[in-house]
């Protein structure tokens, strides 16, 4: 098997582990959220990310990784501002009807290609965009439902919205500039995240709740939930940094919002929650948006793999004949063409 086949089924595997936990937790959670009362999310996901992290120093211990010390400060910055991005999306549903939420999670997409267009020099061709415009509709229809407007809960999603997609695109670029695995990024990202977020969630969850997390009544049914949640968090926190890492922060929104259809239809059939034609028309949309989209990426990134075949064979045709060398005027061949540094046609919070 050739590293292009493993490098694709290796993606596969890494969209496919993100489907299924994203829409595995979210269904625990609403059965912890909705039914038992458990309404602390910022607290909770400080708990997700401590176990994560346990479980991942059990995997060190046991040598599945090796542990690969880089740029601290990187680190640092970068698990901080997961956290924060994570508690600012909670304060944006708590401070923002649903539908305004949802219009907040549909925005990360374009924002996230405005910042790689403008500071990575990243181009995005129309078949992309327009495949894009698709499945943002799609979910718009299927999710958005009312849009009331207020200036904290706006200026609230706003930094949601740009903490997220940074936090994204540097899961990507670290991966790929420090040469770490999506596993060894976790490991040493996640004490960062987890801290942030236990310092800040029981604030947040009672400022948004008027309950304290401290103070709540926890049953064996709540307890077998909870830990349940963070028993399958460290699939989703895992699957997430793989998917980025191999993919692109784009195509994880991608994913993303194929998991809030996901989570409708589950949401309709499992659990009997309200359904509509509008959802159905909405969800159908979204996938054929989201088809679109895999289809053009893989045959845009066959394209480049062609032209990159054809600039190496041009190469070495060009190293064989010293002659030929002479006669285009040098003996460097230093100014042909390059492949892009953010090269990438590739993309959670629980």
């Amino acid at each position: 098997m050739g590293e292009s086949q493993k490098f694709q089924l290796g993606t596969i595997g890494a969209l496919s582990l993100s489907v299924v936990s994203s829409v595995s937790i979210v269904i625990c959670n609403k059965a912890l959220i909705s039914t038992l009362g458990f309404t602390f999310a910022t607290t909770l996901t400080s708990w997700h990310l401590l176990v994560t992290f346990c479980s991942l120093h059990v995997a060190l211990w046991m040598k599945m990784f090796e542990h690969k010390p880089f740029d601290a400060r990187a680190v640092m910055g970068f698990g901080i501002l997961n956290g924060i991005s994570i508690g600012l999306l909670n304060l944006s549903l708590g401070f923002n009807s649903v539908g305004f939420y949802q219009m907040t999670k549909l925005a990360i997409i374009p924002c996230t290609v405005l910042l790689e267009t403008l500071f990575f020099r990243k181009k995005f061709s129309r078949t992309i965009q327009f495949s894009l415009t698709i499945l943002l509709l799609g979910v718009g229809i299927a999710t958005v439902t009312d849009l009331q407007l207020n200036a904290l809960g706006s200026f609230l999603s706003l930094l949601a919205v740009l903490t997220t997609c940074v936090a994204q695109i540097m899961t990507n670029s670290i991966q790929k500039k420090f040469k770490v695995s999506s596993t060894q990024l976790l490991y040493q990202s996640c004490p960062y995240q987890a801290m942030t977020l236990f310092i800040v969630g029981p604030f947040l969850d009672g400022l948004l709740t008027n309950l304290n997390v401290f103070a709540f009544k926890y049953t064996p049914q709540v307890l077998f939930f909870i830990v349940l949640s963070c028993l399958i968090s460290v699939s989703v926190n895992f699957s997430t940094f793989l998917v980025i890492g191999k993919t692109s922060a784009v195509t994880y929104q991608v994913l993303g919002h194929l998991k809030t259809c996901l989570v409708l239809a589950f949401g309709y059939v499992l659990l009997h929650d309200p359904f509509s034609w509008r959802n159905i028309l909405g969800i159908l949309i979204a996938v054929v948006g989201m088809v679109l989209y895999s289809y053009f990426c893989n045959l845009e990134s066959q394209q480049q793999k062609a032209s990159e075949a054809s600039v190496q064979s041009q190469v070495k045709e060009t190293e064989s004949d010293p002659l030929l060398s002479v006669e285009n005027g040098g003996g460097m061949l230093g100014d042909g063409p390059k492949a892009p540094v953010w090269n990438s046609n590739k993309d959670l919070h629980a």
